[in-house]
């Protein structure tokens, strides 16, 4: 399935300073919900967030997410960040998994990140 655009209903309302930031006590990347432009899921365990600035975050669930790059997902709740451990819900089949911690994408070497 080509992009998925996250479900993020009011949060795409609010504006961010920032593209993605660190927690403090964590140094936990969190991901500005109205600045994510689109999704790409690359298999079960694996979505690329696409950022409006051209910068692409990897999330890797810690489980695998059955239907996922089938069917899409929501974001669980309005959030206005997204980060490590908060759900996400498979459109079709309402299972609800959670994501893993977010880091810079890099391409395997000769290839570009593809929309």
């Amino acid at each position: 399935m080509r992009s998925m655009i996250i479900a993020v209903s009011a949060a795409l309302l609010l504006t961010g300073s920032a593209l993605a930031k660190g927690t403090p006590d964590r140094g936990q990347v969190c991901l500005q919900a109205p600045l994510i432009d689109h999704t790409k899921v690359v298999d079960p365990s694996t979505v690329l967030f696409y950022m409006r600035d051209g910068k692409v975050w990897q999330n890797n669930l810690p489980t695998p997410c059955n239907g996922l790059k089938l069917h899409g997902f929501t974001v669980v709740g309005h959030q206005t960040e997204i980060c490590a451990r908060q759900g996400i819900t498979v459109i079709t089949t309402k299972e609800v998994c959670a994501l893993g911690g977010f880091v810079a994408y890099a391409p395997p070497a000769g290839a570009a990140p593809s929309p």
